[in-house]
């Protein structure tokens, strides 16, 4: 069964592009060291929580969307060395990040169910 990374993080809404633009970057980055698939996507129905939220989760200011992505690796081991490799590619080393690496929280997760 394929093994999950999921992101979420707060950016600019006026970074939207720059973002955009990093992401796609990211996708040959992904893929080259096992990546099978890459899904980015930009808030659009994002409600405050009372007790817990997205926004509330990366703390996002009144200027930031929130987005979440996902990694599909084809096995956590897959996942547990692509990660390696991904952390010391030198396309990424120096890249800017168009969001607060910061708040972003993220995990790996082991798919039991896909329909």
């Amino acid at each position: 069964m394929t093994y999950i990374d999921g992101f979420v993080a707060a950016v600019k809404a006026d970074q939207k592009d720059a973002y955009m633009a990093h992401a796609k970057k990211m996708v040959d980055v992904f893929k080259d060291h096992g990546v099978i698939r890459v899904v980015d996507t930009w808030g659009d129905d994002i409600p405050d929580g009372e007790v817990t939220s997205f926004p509330m989760a990366v703390k996002a200011e009144d200027d930031e969307v929130v987005v979440l992505s996902w990694l599909v690796w084809p096995s956590r081991d897959a996942r547990m060395a692509g990660v390696q490799k991904i952390m010391t590619d030198p396309r990424i080393t120096n890249e800017h990040m168009p969001f607060d690496g910061k708040r972003m929280i993220w995990g790996g997760f082991d798919v039991f169910l896909d329909e």
